[in-house]
């Protein structure tokens, strides 16, 4: 599976299907099916009618933060900050919820024009101008630990983003943020801040599609697990075995597990984020099942580990291991990182079908697409291309069955 040759994942996107905007209403998105090896089209609107009645449906609802913070030096040189995860404190909800100076991992552009100093960005708050200050600790190539204070007093930091800072829209999508993304580069179901990139296969869901699976008996359940920049690194190497896979971390409740045990072969991920997430849960279970006796205290996969694990566990087995862990810690949720990677020949544990965006060429993701469909995959591409559909972050999508 190492030797997995990128140029095997590659077709050809036109920009001109890489969708800029979002369409007008988010389930007005076409949605192409792949079903018993057949390629069918409808509308998102219409996907309760595809989906099997006694699905279980997997929603990622982490919230996009406003993680791109701009600086202007006396020079007129900007400087762009964007953050990726919090250092001190190193919670999330910590982070936003301070009222003292929080320190985040960051990506910095235009970093040579940064010499040193303190940069300064002003902002509005109830009418009154203040300023969010920026002083870079510690550097590792374009990556950085910045460490922010404001000069504002009883304000959040994550208060404080959300006025002073801009959506992170992908690469891809060549224009500035607008208004509109505000809402729309966001799921109507986000609650958990900590994203730089949305879980876009979410974006086309509304209250009515919501309706729908109600009416339908289609029962659903959250977890979270927050997009990293990683998400839209390319991969650079030949083979798959040079690309290093980036580290997201996810949190999921007990109550939540205990369903995807109860509904076993019926599991639906919305996203690839979701998908990463379940199967990384049944690899930790294993790793808790393997190593009795070992203490725990912060649960993770690495890129490779999910390979390298020879197991006849079940998914039961794993999952309430998982469980006893949690009842021993006397713990309502698990909080875990995965750097997982999946590629043709991976064995898929909890997903019984996706939905999911159109990816870009040479990618992870694509590399997923494949793993769960087989080089069926280049058919499907195919179909969307010659069907009209758009591609990536804003794009439409797709719902893949077995």
């Amino acid at each position: 599976m190492r030797d997995i040759y990128i140029n095997d994942y590659d077709y050809d996107l036109p920009e001109d299907r890489i969708a800029q905007h979002p369409v007008s209403e988010r389930d007005k998105s076409q949605l192409l099916i792949y079903k018993d090896g057949r390629i069918l089209k409808d509308i998102f609107r219409n996907i309760v009618d595809w989906l099997p009645s006694d699905s279980l449906l997997v929603f990622n609802n982490t919230r996009v933060i406003r993680a791109r913070l701009l600086f202007k030096k006396e020079t007129g040189a900007i400087i762009e900050i964007l953050c990726l995860e919090p250092f001190t404190p190193a919670n999330y909800a910590l982070s936003f919820g301070s009222m003292e100076p929080v320190e985040w991992k960051s990506v910095v552009g235009n970093l040579k024009k940064w010499k040193g100093g303190i940069l300064k960005a002003p902002f509005k708050y109830s009418g009154n101008e203040y300023s969010l200050y920026a002083e870079r600790l510690q550097s590792e190539g374009e990556v950085c630990r910045i460490r922010f204070s404001w000069d504002c007093l009883g304000i959040s930091f994550g208060e404080v983003i959300e006025t002073t800072g801009h959506i992170p829209l992908p690469p891809y999508i060549n224009r500035e943020d607008k208004a509109e993304d505000v809402e729309r580069y966001q799921t109507v179901y986000s609650r958990i801040s900590g994203s730089i990139a949305a879980p876009t296969a979410g974006l086309h869901f509304t209250g009515e599609v919501f309706e729908n699976l109600k009416e339908k008996g289609i029962e659903y359940v959250e977890l979270t697990l927050h997009v990293g920049a990683g998400t839209f690194q390319p991969v650079k190497t030949k083979f798959i075995s040079g690309h290093e896979m980036h580290c997201e971390h996810f949190f999921i409740n007990a109550k939540t597990i205990d369903l995807l045990i109860e509904n076993q072969g019926k599991i639906i991920p919305v996203g690839t984020t979701s998908v990463r997430t379940l199967e990384s849960l049944y690899w930790i279970g294993v790793k808790l099942i393997q190593t009795p006796g070992e203490t725990h205290p912060y649960l993770s996969l690495g890129q490779w580990e999910a390979y390298e694990m020879e197991t006849t566990i079940s998914v039961r087995e794993s999952l309430e291991a998982l469980l006893n862990y949690l009842n021993d810690l006397k713990l309502s949720s698990l909080q875990a990182s995965t750097s997982i990677i999946i590629v043709p020949g991976y064995e898929f544990r909890l997903t019984c079908g996706m939905i999911t965006n159109f990816h870009q060429p040479r990618s992870t993701l694509l590399l997923l697409i494949s793993a769960w469909t087989g080089n069926f995959w280049k058919e499907i591409y195919n179909f969307a291309l010659e069907n009209s559909f758009r591609f990536l972050s804003y794009g439409d999508s797709s719902l893949l069955l077995k």
